[in-house]
């Protein structure tokens, strides 16, 4: 199978769903005329269909590799990484004064959504890099800036984020790596950090590592955290005892080397303060926040190419007959079932994370609401697109039949690769708890009821009204339970929402896709089908925690 970026998807979503045309009527977002973003969604599909999708098998079937000189990327990578740099393809979301393209966020993820549709495992190094650069963008010091952004934006350094520890996990006020001022401004850095993605590689000649630690007599808990600045190669172009000490043997994502970094093995780590003092967790949320956007539009990513891939086979695969004849497997009934929910998932995962995209660009224009509304959203677009990824590629692997589970077809590595997405960048039960815990209670209620009242003043389908007036029961209803509780019904509850807002914007497009049979056809199944599916979520986000602790631990 031959990928083929999905651009015209892609700007009907911009054009409807997110309504680019509004952010390019601002002067910050003027350069984001309609040709300007048709070569950008052009050109990078040219670029990823032919330089970065041919080498998706061979990043699966040989991936990174561990030397003791460091980590090595499989042939052809290094070559493919500097055709992304030559072609400017890092600098599109970076404001110009630091050496980018000064176009939308969300543009930015259409980029990403090309090159990681193409290539998965390879996406994520720019996608780190992105995290490192809003760090630097919103905390850093005029001189980091002056130094380490345009770099970055191009990609001729990538960037990392340095939180996992392995006695800490997602409680990242366990960390115990430690910084120690040495009296020039600069830190001593000394601490092993785990799962750091593309914590090392030969794609450039240096890694910009962001890495949370402690000073000394620093507070425990989150409230004791600074942020580092950690080059792998200092200035002067001396190793600054940065350390890969592993790489990990993963299910999937074979071509993103997923690292063990040892800071400090010899005492000369250096380091700069980003931000103030104890203003780690802060400038750490500037990095998750849109990492968590990235790691849902990987959802996206996936389920796109799974789709496509399930499609092709099933268009050629002959088995079975219809009216008297051998017949392709698309021909039968369940077969299209799966399909059509297939492209329905996708287009309803591209449409909430673009959607969540655009808020970005918004607040960061000063609108309030809109900001208010990226709260909100966030834990929706990782948490159910991620969700959505798997479920699509598992789909994707049910099509194939036997097929789709030995490794040839490459079928599996959609859902190998996928796996992950629901677990990192914080797991799908901490976005659902951010949820319950923190977003329904903002502004006193008001974000949620914005939320619901914007849905249900588009809303048309019945369903779809029912659905979002059970959300605001179970919200409200969830406002006013004890901790335990809410946490009990907040996954249930995010998924119930999630789908709400998902039909809310997909019955948007079924509006402006008059004409198109696919859009309005997959959009009329989701309503149809996939959507009432969440009514069944309702009895557990009733449920009481108690439920769940009838049973001891020793039961389980």
């Amino acid at each position: 199978m031959t990928f083929t970026a999905p651009v015209a998807d892609q700007r009907f979503v911009l054009d409807h769903v997110v309504h680019l045309n509004e952010l390019a009527a601002t002067d910050r977002f003027a350069a984001a005329t309609p040709d300007v973003i048709d070569a950008v969604l052009e050109g990078i599909a040219q670029f990823a269909e032919g330089e970065w999708a041919p080498l998706a098998r061979t990043g699966d079937t040989v991936g990174a590799k561990w030397t003791p000189d460091g980590v090595v990327m499989p042939d052809g990578y290094p070559a493919a990484y500097r055709a992304y740099v030559e072609g400017g393809w890092g600098t599109i979301g970076v404001p110009e004064e630091f050496g980018g393209q000064g176009l939308p966020f969300v543009v930015q993820a259409a980029v990403l959504e090309t090159l990681g549709t193409a290539n998965m495992g390879f996406a994520l190094a720019p996608i780190l890099s992105v995290g490192a650069i809003e760090a630097l963008q919103h905390h850093g010091t005029p001189e980091q800036q002056a130094t380490y952004l345009p770099r970055l934006a191009t990609g001729e350094w990538s960037g990392t984020m340095n939180l996992t520890e392995p006695q800490a996990g997602s409680d990242v006020g366990a960390l115990r790596t430690t910084a120690t001022p040495r009296g020039d401004g600069t830190f001593a850095i000394k601490g092993t950090k785990i799962y750091i993605s593309f914590g090392d590689h030969d794609l450039t000649d240096n890694i910009v590592h962001l890495v949370l630690a402690r000073t000394p007599g620093a507070p425990e808990g989150t409230k004791g955290i600074s942020l580092f600045l950690v080059p792998k190669v200092r200035l002067d172009g001396t190793p600054n005892d940065v350390r890969v000490v592993s790489i990990e043997h993963k299910m999937g994502l074979h071509a993103s080397p997923t690292c063990v970094l040892s800071f400090g093995d010899h005492d000369d780590c250096i380091g700069e303060l980003i931000g103030p003092e104890f203003g780690g967790m802060r400038a750490m949320f500037t990095m998750m926040n849109n990492a968590r956007l990235n790691v849902g539009l990987q959802g996206v990513q996936v389920a796109e190419g799974a789709t496509q891939k399930a499609a092709a086979y099933a268009r050629e695969r002959i088995q079975g007959v219809r009216d008297g004849r051998p017949a392709a497997i698309v021909e039968h009934p369940d077969v299209r079932r799966m399909l059509l929910r297939m492209k329905a998932q996708t287009m309803a995962a591209r449409a909430l994370v673009y959607y969540a995209c655009g808020m970005v660009d918004r607040a960061g224009l000063g609108d309030a609401k809109a900001k208010e509304r990226l709260e909100i959203m966030t834990p929706l677009a990782k948490a159910h697109a991620t969700d959505l990824g798997n479920e699509v590629a598992s789909i994707g692997i049910q099509i194939h039949g036997g097929m789709g589970y030995v490794e040839e077809t490459g079928a599996a590595q959609f859902f190998r690769d996928a796996r992950i997405t629901p677990i990192y960048e914080g797991t799908n039960g901490i976005q659902s708890a951010d949820l319950v815990g923190r977003k329904l209670a903002m502004a006193n209620g008001g974000t949620f009821a914005d939320l619901i009242a914007d849905m249900r003043g588009e809303a048309r389908h019945p369903q779809l009204v029912r659905l979002i007036d059970a959300c605001e029961a179970v919200g409200r209803r969830l406002q006013t339970v004890e901790a335990d509780d809410r946490q009990a019904a907040s996954y249930p509850f995010l998924t119930m929402l999630s789908v709400a807002a998902c039909g809310w914007l997909m019955e948007r497009q079924a509006g402006a896709a008059a004409g198109d049979a696919v859009k309005t056809t997959a959009a009329a199944f989701y309503l149809d089908q996939i959507l009432p599916e969440a009514f069944g979520l309702e009895a557990a986000a009733h449920a009481p925690a108690a439920v769940l602790y009838a049973l001891p631990a020793d039961a389980f």
